[in-house]
């Protein structure tokens, strides 16, 4: 491998689901490294994209042929741009089951698509890829996460309580692997041309939209509101279009990899569904830059700020959550006193919970969300912890918590 490229954590993953499994499918949101992870794990893989309108419209108008003509090996690169390719693999793979012999990318999720979940279902292996995390940017390999999950977090007092530096930046860098080495006017200008790109060409992909301007004013307005509760009636009102259409453009930015909704937390699984998903711009760099802040706005813009640093800490932390292999699911916490906890964590029926401060400094109150949820979880509950910008890690008072710095996330 290069060693110039920035280590994925997914790559472990990547080579054991190659070596037992026929079809791979890695997913993620476009310029996020798909496409340079799977040629650089399978060099000797041949490599098609469908990028090229040449071999789009052969694949489109044969499938079956195009597919018997591929040799053993191969990556099919942005394969959500046809989706007419998965019977065909489908029948492939029922002949010859060896493993590792369709590598698919994709910057759309295919499981979305019925036709796909009925070709590939039992035959395929799913691994997504977001841009990059921190961790990976630093280059750096423990996991606060599994930490935090394993209970070998202890107090840490390395000296006077100062403020972290270094954290505006990584939140408005985000991790797009492109615009990394630009100046920061640059890599806003990248950020915005992206954004076009995906909406003029990608959504068409998947779902016909009548208009490209309603679909950039959507995800414009969701960066405001990224790390807040999603009200879909307000988003429609402020927007002037209809509801309908705004949830149907939601779910379009969704099935991109650019928006998340993480479900309410509640005992009882059966009333999750009805409660309100918080919404996230997945990544922070993209969202800093439809904001129009900047690591110079940190106190400033300090609610806002706030938001971004959540939405940060949330992906950072659901991308550990991939690499460790369990089953870990994720949700936030809200009762009808609005006492809140920004990420609970699932993992059997064990619970955890997690807050996230801009402030460098911890109160006793700080606590309070994550008191509550241990309240309502009752044995189920596990740890809790809240990620701050300060440079100790404390015990939190009579919670079995701890109190730990954001950076402990990458360093």
């Amino acid at each position: 491998m290069d060693k110039r490229l920035y280590p994925r954590h997914v790559s472990n993953a990547l080579q054991e689901a190659l070596a037992d499994t026929p079809v791979v499918c890695l997913l993620g949101p476009r310029q996020s490294g798909k496409t340079t992870l799977a040629q650089n794990y399978c060099p000797d893989f041949s490599y098609i994209t469908f990028d090229d309108a040449t071999l789009l419209d052969v694949a489109r108008r044969d499938p079956v042929g195009f597919i018997q003509g591929l040799s053993d090996h191969v990556i099919l690169d942005e394969v959500q741009r046809v989706p007419e390719l998965m019977p065909a693999i489908k029948a492939s793979v029922d002949r010859d089951r060896k493993p590792g012999r369709f590598l698919l990318t994709g910057s759309a999720n295919l499981l979305l698509l019925p036709r796909v979940q009925e070709s590939l279902a039992g035959r395929v292996e799913v691994l997504h890829l977001y841009p990059l995390t921190e961790l990976e940017k630093q280059r750096k390999k423990r996991l606060l996460l599994k930490d935090f999950l394993t209970g070998t977090i202890s107090t840490q007092i390395t000296g006077d309580q100062s403020v972290i530096t270094g954290v505006a930046e990584a939140v408005c860098q985000g991790g797009y692997p492109e615009p990394l080495n630009r100046s920061s006017g640059r890599a806003r200008r990248w950020h915005e041309q992206y954004l076009n790109a995906i909406i003029q060409r990608d959504v068409k992909d998947i779902s016909a939209i009548r208009d490209e301007t309603e679909m950039s004013r959507l995800m414009s307005t969701l960066s405001y509101r990224t790390g807040q509760l999603l009200n879909i009636s307000s988003l429609a009102r402020d927007l002037g279009i209809g509801r309908d259409t705004t949830e149907k453009y939601l779910t379009i930015l969704e099935r991109l990899f650019l928006v998340r909704r993480l479900p309410s937390w509640h005992r009882n699984r059966a009333k999750r569904l009805i409660k309100t998903p918080k919404v996230h711009i997945v990544d922070s760099g993209l969202c800093s830059t439809l904001m129009e802040i900047a690591p110079g706005d940190w106190n400033s813009h300090g609610k806002e700020f706030g938001q971004l640093l959540e939405s940060f800490v949330v992906q950072q932390l659901i991308c550990q959550a991939s690499w460790i292999g369990d089953d870990i699911q994720f949700s936030h916490y809200r009762d009808k006193d609005k006492v809140e906890v920004d990420l609970v964590i699932e993992k059997g029926r064990d619970v955890w919970g997690i807050e996230i401060k801009k402030s460098a400094s911890i109160h006793s109150k700080d606590g309070a969300g994550i008191a509550r949820l241990a309240a309502q979880a009752g044995k189920a509950f596990k740890a809790g912890m809240i990620l701050y910008c300060g440079t100790n890690t404390l015990p939190l008072e009579n919670t079995g918590s701890f109190a730990v710095p954001i950076n402990a996330l990458w360093s």
